[in-house]
């Protein structure tokens, strides 16, 4: 099921700080990040097994999510938020110009791992 969090987040005058630390619900095997996107979105697939944390760090992106006959859609524009989707998720990815999204895995890359029904 498809959960956003909230990570603990410091502030004061030198800056903010935000801290991922026994936060998510699985170990990470991969971590990447998707940036210079143009006006396409990316994603457009379900994962068979494994969960991802999604966090933007710039800007903002757009994930819609369906399970089954739910559809959520979730706009990330802090990087103190995060959105864990569990497999089976399909998901996309609209990203607004100059958006970072930050992505930790807890399946190493397998291309027999992606659905694209």
């Amino acid at each position: 099921m498809v959960q956003l969090l909230e990570f603990p987040s410091f502030k004061d005058q030198r800056g903010s700080l935000t801290v991922i630390e026994k936060a998510l619900p699985f170990t990470i095997l991969r971590v990447y990040y998707i940036y210079d996107t143009n006006d396409l979105p990316r994603a457009g697939h379900r994962h068979h097994h494994g969960q991802q944390a999604l966090v933007c760090l710039h800007k903002s992106a757009n994930v819609r999510v369906k399970d089954g006959d739910l559809n959520q859609s979730f706009q990330l524009s802090n990087p103190s938020q995060c959105l864990i989707l569990d497999a089976h998720e399909w998901h996309t990815v609209q990203f607004e110009p100059g958006a970072i999204l930050l992505v930790l895995a807890s399946t190493h890359y397998d291309p027999d791992n992606y659905s694209n029904d």
